[in-house]
């Protein structure tokens, strides 16, 4: 469903696609697995959490973060920039609350970052927005009590493969915002990228009509910028350590075996879980904690050395 909603910042509205919630996935899954409930930890009250700060101005309008701290920070914290899914067309970074108060309870600073969907723009505005959150979390660190040498990106389903895109084009300075005024680094020191794809045309991915929306065209009209918004396409040396979980549907695994062995190739550390699950399993007990208990474990190991 379309709609166009106003901000309260801001006097002009702009589209959005409503059709990616937390119930609309429950409703979605609950029938094949009627045990399944979603996650509601009750960590408010133990963490300092604040929400829609606007790190960017695109010009139309405002994007926001919310950043999710432990109480009583005495000391700088590695951090995690948390992108939602929803198909490049829907979801918003509400959806990663659950994920984002995990993180910070476990002494991280969690950001759950608005970007632009594909009813709004298409890509590569997407990428430009999380590269320049990123720029925001250092630019703003001593007030975050963030350590900028220390700086994690993670996505689910869309969310990682931008996740992914935007950490293995690091150096490409072509996937950063034009207007963007500051010159500070986007790059991260690790990636999650929870079943999002990893190369769009690929013999086991079935993207389509969707992605076709956010790349401008089909695979046939725009096969340069599908294969150019793969983050496959650009592994390279520099890439940094990557955890891949995974669900039981092979498409949200294209590219992923292949990127693996490029990061083997080049010496870097990289872990790979699959989890018997539906797509979207991260908002659901009973996988919710088995895959927190992998991020957080590959986290401490890459952030927290």
């Amino acid at each position: 469903m379309l709609f166009f909603i106003g901000q309260s910042l801001l006097a002009q509205d702009f589209p959005r696609d409503t059709s990616y919630t937390l119930q609309s996935a429950y409703q979605k899954y609950v029938k094949e697995y009627p045990n399944i409930a979603l996650v509601d930890q009750q960590l408010e009250d133990q963490l300092k959490i604040q929400k829609n700060i606007v790190y960017k101005n695109t010009g139309n309008r405002n994007l926001h973060v919310d950043v999710y701290h432990p109480k009583e920070i005495n000391e700088l914290l590695p951090a995690v920039l948390i992108v939602h899914g929803g198909g490049w067309i829907s979801g918003d970074k509400s959806m990663m609350k659950q994920i984002a108060m995990e993180l910070a309870f476990q002494g991280y600073v969690a950001v759950a970052v608005e970007y632009r969907l594909s009813p709004e723009a298409q890509y590569p505005a997407a990428i430009y927005d999380v590269k320049s959150a990123l720029k925001w979390m250092r630019d703003h660190s001593s007030d975050n009590q963030i350590d900028p040498h220390k700086i994690a990106v993670m996505g689910t389903s869309a969310g990682g493969q931008i996740a992914a895109l935007v950490a293995t084009t690091q150096n490409k300075g072509r996937f950063e915002d034009p207007a963007d005024s500051t010159n500070t680094a986007a790059k991260v020191q690790a990636l999650v990228d929870i079943d999002g794809v990893l190369a769009f045309i690929h013999p086991v991915s079935e993207e389509g009509r969707v992605a076709g929306l956010w790349l401008g065209g089909t695979q046939i009209e725009k096969r340069d910028t599908w294969i150019d918004a793969s983050a496959l396409t650009h592994v390279n040396r520099n890439t940094p350590p990557t955890l891949f979980i995974g669900s039981a549907y092979p498409r949200f695994l294209a590219g992923q075996k292949e990127m693996s062995a490029l990061l083997d190739k080049h010496n870097i550390y990289n872990q790979s879980y699959k989890l018997d699950a539906p797509h979207s399993f991260w908002l659901f007990h009973p996988w919710f904690e088995p895959t927190m208990s992998h991020v957080v474990s590959f986290l401490n190991d890459t952030l927290k050395r």
